[in-house]
């Protein structure tokens, strides 16, 4: 495994054992109720190239989640390095989206994961400043100042916020004269945006989001030939599930922490041939093995006894005579709904993302059919059921064992999301797995 491979490896461990604190002589850990949230949302961006089209649209999955280090906020995540009164420094990972027409989008697949440092510093209670330097993953820098404000009005989050982005000569060359296409050098630029975010507290745990937002492209952009227009808007609309804002946040949960290690067999299988219990077998027998960690975020959803927990894993995709061994990371939000009767048994949905260091065997071939460019990222979802082995067998001591079967599946949403290759397509394996809660 390479040592890059290695570092996130251990970065995914220290996110998902943020609150774990395990001891020996301690039978249960007892979790509280955590900020957390999942939704989706369609996105839609003028192009401001000289294209045909004039917007593009995208699907886009989101994630929330705040701990006392990590934290997702739907397109960004990363972690608190140090922290003062009021003022912290965090290290970020920030999805940004290269409008393009879409029927491009496959093969350029232009959208990608900025790496950087943010300075935020509170300025009131409803009110912050932040600084952040970033690179793009070919080393293009950038650097944000941003003032951001919060409101609340009954049902209503008000979230605006005005920024200006100093853009370094390659990057300006990079996104916006298209250097490697058009061979044209633009000089560095400032653009300015403003933008605000909306939050509809519906009831219960459902919200309505939106944001909507405008950016005036510095001189050197603008004037690049590529270039047709100086402003590009952006908007968002969709639903999400959040914590209900009328209630007080939970102390002690009924669920709790959990490991499940898994194995899992390829199929070129879609999920619909599967659950219908029409399956083929891969020919190549590709397979996986898998140890994922649940950390707790409530147990009820609707006040539905829904058991919901943040989870990642570590998948390896095992050598075989197409494909060498590969590694996969996955962070998800993963719901169980528990019937107990004649004995304990639960379906289970995730749904989060997927990266691998190479595309496998049995999802590049599907590409290829396709006439797909593949894609590492892509979006993740597990289906699951379970039955508890302690009530099967009436021992105590396997009261909080599971055996199950699980549906490993990666795919990008029937070519409606940018941000995973504008592809119709994935990955299947089907999986048994043992599940220990603790």
């Amino acid at each position: 495994m390479r040592l890059s491979n290695i570092l996130l490896v251990f970065t995914i461990i220290l996110f998902s054992t943020e609150t774990f604190c395990f001891e020996a002589n301690t039978k249960k850990q007892v979790f509280s109720e955590q900020t957390w949230g999942i939704g989706v949302l369609m996105r839609n961006a003028e192009i401001p190239f000289n294209t045909i089209s004039d917007n593009v649209t995208s699907f886009v999955p989101m994630m929330f989640y705040q701990g006392e280090t990590f934290f997702m906020r739907g397109i960004e995540g990363g972690a608190h390095l140090y922290q003062q009164s009021d003022w912290r420094v965090n290290a970020i990972a920030r999805m940004r989206f290269f409008d393009i027409p879409a029927e491009f989008q496959n093969q350029v697949q232009g959208d990608t994961i900025d790496l950087g440092v943010q300075w935020r510093k509170t300025t009131g209670q409803n009110s912050f400043w932040d600084v952040e330097l970033f690179t793009d993953l070919e080393g293009n820098p950038y650097g944000n100042v941003s003032r951001s404000w919060y409101f609340q009005y009954n049902n209503w989050e008000f979230m605006p916020k005005l920024s200006a982005r100093y853009k370094s000569a390659s990057f300006n060359s990079r996104y916006f004269a298209l250097e490697e296409i058009s061979d044209q050098s633009i000089g560095a630029g400032i653009e300015f945006n403003a933008n605000i975010e909306a939050r509809y507290h519906v009831a219960s745990n459902l919200y309505l989001l939106g944001s909507i937002g405008a950016t005036a492209l510095d001189n050197n952009a603008y004037h690049a030939d590529a270039i047709e227009q100086r402003w590009q808007s952006e908007a968002y609309l969709g639903f999400a599930f959040f914590n209900d804002i009328s209630k007080e946040k939970k102390t002690t949960l009924d669920n709790h922490g959990y490991l499940r290690f898994a194995h899992g067999w390829a199929t070129p299988s879609n999920i619909g041939d599967i659950l219908s219990g029409d399956t083929v077998k891969d020919e190549y027998n590709n397979q996986l093995t898998s140890i994922f960690y649940g950390l707790p975020l409530t147990d009820e959803l609707f006040s539905i006894p829904l058991n919901m927990y943040l989870t990642t894993g570590f998948v390896w995709h095992w050598n075989s005579e197409v494909q060498s061994s590969e590694q996969e990371y996955v962070l998800a939000i993963k719901a169980y709904y528990t019937i107990p009767w004649p004995v304990r048994w639960r379906i289970g949905l995730a749904e989060g993302l997927s990266y691998v260091s190479d595309v496998t065997y049995i999802e590049r071939v599907e590409m290829e059919e396709k006439g797909y460019r593949p894609s590492e990222l892509m979006n993740f979802i597990d289906f699951s059921l379970d039955i508890n082995l302690g009530d099967i067998f009436n021992v105590s001591a396997l009261k909080e064992t599971w055996l199950g079967y699980s549906i490993h599946h990666r795919s990008s949403i029937f070519e409606s999301a940018s941000q995973f290759g504008r592809i119709k397509g994935g990955s299947n394996y089907n999986s048994v797995y043992l599940q220990f809660d603790f």
